[in-house]
């Protein structure tokens, strides 16, 4: 009986600063929102995780639903129910995500010879290129070729894409890494 009474006080004690946390979002606090991001990011990336099975994706949708709570924390209406109104948003986040991720498909060869390519790039660069981002993810290989080879700024992309700017940013910085790991390894 102690230990039931124990996890239910500390349920009610953490339901109450989840809900702390929200309502001072809307004051703009912003060691809230930190606050918030400790307390809530084992269980977002957890569930978000659990839908899009892969890391990364899930890794941008924490992001994501940090910064979905943050814009419409003017909207919660405390109800006792914190985790389930922020769940709500990462279950939304991961289903959008599977749903644009269906929507992308590889570039075929036909395809790829039609981007226009910059004259600074010679064929073998060009070879090199589209061999290295033959191996990245569908969602990676288009923010770098929108990004380098279109020369779109992250924000256009973003705007491309519908995606947060944040997410383009870090998909763009971990496919430049994982690009740099496999040209080095090819040569």
């Amino acid at each position: 009986m102690y230990s039931s009474n124990w996890m239910s006080i500390n349920k009610k004690e953490k339901t109450a600063r989840l809900e702390s946390y929200i309502l001072r979002l809307k004051q703009n606090d912003k060691e809230a929102l930190a606050q918030l991001y400790e307390e809530i990011r084992v269980s977002v990336y957890s569930l978000a995780l659990s839908i899009v099975k892969d890391p990364n994706m899930a890794e941008d949708i924490l992001q994501d639903t940090i910064i979905k709570i943050y814009q419409s924390s003017d909207l919660y209406k405390p109800k006792g129910k914190p985790l389930a109104w922020i769940l709500t948003i990462v279950k939304n986040n991961a289903l959008m995500k599977l749903r644009q991720q269906s929507k992308m498909t590889m570039l075929t060869d036909e395809e790829w010879n039609k981007i226009p390519k910059k004259e600074e790039l010679s064929k073998e660069e060009i070879m090199l290129l589209k061999s290295s981002l033959n191996k990245l993810k569908d969602e990676e290989k288009i923010i770098i070729t929108l990004y380098a080879i279109s020369g779109l700024k992250h924000r256009e992309i973003a705007e491309l894409l519908d995606l947060p700017l944040a997410t383009v940013l870090s998909k763009y910085h971990r496919a430049i890494k994982k690009l740099k790991k496999i040209m080095s390894e090819e040569k």
